[in-house]
């Protein structure tokens, strides 16, 4: 009888209004990143600049590294009349409608200044949505529904890569860069819609007593739980473990440029190429991680994510050519199976930082590990187009292969393969 009702279960479980919930936070946190990373260079290197300039600029994206610091003023502060997590929701939802949209009255020669500015507010109120949504994403769902919703909120998340990476890229090829941006901010809208339909989560109406206790607490529970070198671990695994697929990600547009594929082509291809091995990685992963467990899952997954990054030396090494057909089914190949890494490898990440965050101080421990997360394609892949000139694309591909090595290593103290790790343990004396 058990067997018979499972699939059941999971088509009810999908089909909830919390799931929808968790569709339309994905999108909204999403698609700003990905105007960062994927619309935003394509835009600068068509407009002639080059490759350092491009990836210095990934410097702005700064607050998604620094968020845990002003992550307690989330958690201890409500907007009037909204609460604390729509407020903050709403009010960024707002200004991410604003701000992208506004990239289209400048142009990166004249106004780089003003670009590079626009950039950093899209990435801070980007940021504070995070924070945000993480938290009542992390409220709103019941226990057992953790898994299922934060894979489908990464999921809806990688989708929403498709407006910026592809719809927005095809459609410069005949509208005005001022239009494509001003289409591409119109899809928070459904995002102001959630906004103001859905209620607080009841676990988010108490608030901290004090600024203190918001800022103190989250990071006194996790040292006191893991102890200061279990931390240190913890810490440095979440910072390693993505930091080849990382960095191997950071120039990809302007690679695909380079290797001689049109604007059109990389959004109708490339992009969708990437899109849905990943979702299936996403699903597929978090389907098998029921019977593996997260340890042995970071194992696996962790391996498909390295060695998929090696394509890319491949094509690479293929050089430039004419996009002929076979040509484009490599290309396709190559993203497709990196993807397919990339949605096992974060499935079984995300499930990682949700087992160690203690739900009783959500915010704040969410978005330090997340904000570290984010280290690497903030600081690190600023130095990638110096690499790349450096180095050329071949090379600089299999150093993002060799640097996946140092987080896999990590995992026979952070996941060892036959142990099964248990969560924050002080969240259930909280409760």
């Amino acid at each position: 009888m058990t067997e018979q009702t499972a699939s059941p279960s999971l088509l009810q479980a999908l089909a909830t209004r919390r799931m929808l919930i968790c569709v339309l936070t994905g999108l909204s946190s999403g698609l700003p990143l990905y105007v960062l990373i994927n619309l935003l260079p394509a835009w600068l290197r068509t407009e002639g600049l080059s490759l350092k300039a491009i990836g210095a600029l990934t410097l702005i994206q700064f607050p998604y590294t620094w968020k845990f610091l002003w992550a307690p003023l989330a958690d201890r502060f409500a907007v009037p009349g909204l609460g604390r997590r729509r407020g903050w929701m709403l009010v960024t939802h707002i200004g991410l409608v604003a701000s992208i949209a506004a990239f289209g009255a400048f142009s990166p020669q004249a106004d780089l200044g003003w670009v590079v500015a626009t950039a950093a507010a899209v990435a801070l109120l980007s940021a504070t949505l995070d924070i945000a949504l993480d938290a009542f994403r992390r409220e709103l769902l019941h226990e057992e529904e953790l898994g299922l919703g934060n894979a489908v909120h990464v999921n809806a998340y990688k989708v929403a890569g498709l407006v910026p990476g592809s719809l927005a890229l095809i459609l410069s090829e005949w509208l005005p860069w001022w239009q494509v941006f001003a289409i591409t901010s119109a899809f928070m809208l459904p995002g102001i819609a959630m906004c103001l339909l859905v209620s607080e989560p009841p676990r988010s109406l108490q608030a901290p007593p004090n600024l203190r206790a918001a800022c103190v607490e989250p990071f006194r529970e996790f040292v006191g739980r893991a102890g200061w070198s279990g931390a240190a671990l913890v810490l440095a695994f979440i910072f390693l473990y993505k930091l080849g697929d990382s960095l191997c990600t950071a120039l990809a547009t302007p690679f695909y440029l380079d290797m001689g594929f049109s604007r059109a082509e990389i959004g109708a291809i490339a992009k969708n190429a990437g899109l849905w091995p990943s979702v299936l990685g996403g699903f597929a992963g978090g389907l098998w991680m029921v019977k593996l467990g997260i340890n042995r899952a970071l194992w696996l997954f962790g391996v498909v994510q390295m060695l998929s990054i090696v394509g890319f030396a491949g094509l690479a090494w293929l050089g430039p050519a004419a996009a002929t057909p076979e040509r484009l089914a490599v290309l396709a190949g190559v993203i497709g199976f990196e993807a397919l890494g990339v949605g096992l490898g974060t499935a079984a990440f995300v499930a990682f930082i949700a087992r160690a965050t203690n739900p009783a101080y959500t915010a704040t421990q969410y978005a330090l590990f997340t904000s570290l997360a984010a280290v690497p394609r903030t600081f690190i892949n600023a130095g990638a187009g110096w690499l790349v000139e450096n180095l050329g694309w071949v090379t600089f591909y299999m150093l993002c292969t060799g640097l996946a090595v140092p987080g896999m290593l990590l995992l026979f103290k952070v996941a060892p393969w036959n142990e099964h790790a248990r969560g924050a343990e002080p969240a259930q004396a909280t409760r």
